[in-house]
């Protein structure tokens, strides 16, 4: 049997994974440069796992600094088919606690300045981003959380900002009144890279505050987001366990072909830098024509 490949992206707080065997670090170069740190590399029960620290070891790259191209690419070529991203967020709904974790299904977009595909330089490829989540992974993370024990909400729209202040009050009450569940920094363009890879791609979102929204709590502080950060480190930790178990060998989602026909430049006037720089991610589609 082929053996399971799944990727970790740990967020805040979230720099490591115990309880892999065989494990080795990877540092990896990619055509989009370098990855915010090393891959560490192990296996777990019958599957392969990937993580890596998105912010680097020591939390060293803001949300908008995250070479988000190069982490994915790196996941791609050690054959990572599934992401598991760990995210903490604030909550934008009076039933979603602190502490509570939310497995979400779409995104909103509130990013300004980050790059966010494969495509450019001489292609262009548009992919189809309507259902954002895996809904198939999405569902077995979900169960995964429910077995860890978790208070968890199946479902919500992540609202990502560009950081790396938090809202302003008028900006929070403005989010809430779009109806999303919660806010963040760094799942975009991290989803999109994602899906232009056909890897399956799932958030576990950490809820750590009200953002500033909420009167009777205070306002957002570092300090607060990482004390209920630490708090559900280890229930992160639980759920990815959990999920790396359930998850199915056999992928028959479209995220499986996604660029199939995401390409609209004419084959003959790709140049073959492009070509050699989206080889990855392509490849397997222009070695037909």
């Amino acid at each position: 049997m082929t053996m399971r490949t799944i990727g970790v992206i740990g967020g805040s707080g979230l720099y490591e994974m115990e309880g892999l065997t065989e494990v080795e670090r990877v540092r990896l170069e990619t055509p989009f440069g370098a990855p915010s740190d090393e891959y560490i590399v192990g296996n777990f029960q019958g599957a392969k796992m990937v993580f890596l620290p998105r912010h680097g070891r020591g939390h060293r790259f803001l949300p908008h600094e995250i070479n988000f191209r190069a982490n994915i690419h790196g996941m791609k070529q050690l054959g990572v088919e599934w992401i598991l991203s760990v995210s903490a967020v604030g909550s934008m709904k009076e039933e979603i606690h602190p502490g509570d974790i939310v497995i979400i299904d779409q995104f909103y977009d509130r990013t300004k300045t980050r790059i966010s595909s494969f495509f450019g330089d001489g292609v262009v490829g548009h992919v189809p981003f309507g259902d954002p989540i895996c809904a198939p992974l999405a569902k077995t993370v979900y169960e995964a959380a429910q077995k860890a024990g978790a208070r968890v909400h199946q479902g919500g729209t992540y609202l990502v900002i560009e950081g790396p202040s938090f809202s302003t009050r008028g900006e929070s009450n403005v989010y809430r009144s779009w109806g999303v569940s919660v806010i963040g920094m760094t799942n975009l363009p991290e989803a999109k890279l994602a899906r232009e890879a056909e890897i399956c791609y799932t958030t576990i979102a950490l809820s750590t505050d009200y953002d500033c929204w909420h009167e009777g709590e205070e306002n957002v502080t570092v300090e607060a987001v990482l004390a209920v950060v630490r708090k559900n480190v280890d229930l992160a930790k639980r759920i990815i366990k959990n999920a790396a178990t359930m998850i199915v060998a056999e992928r028959k989602c479209a995220c499986t072909s996604a660029v199939a026909h995401a390409v609209m430049t004419d084959p003959a006037a790709i140049p073959p830098a492009a070509r050699e720089r989206l080889k990855l991610i392509m490849g397997k589609y222009w070695s037909q024509k």
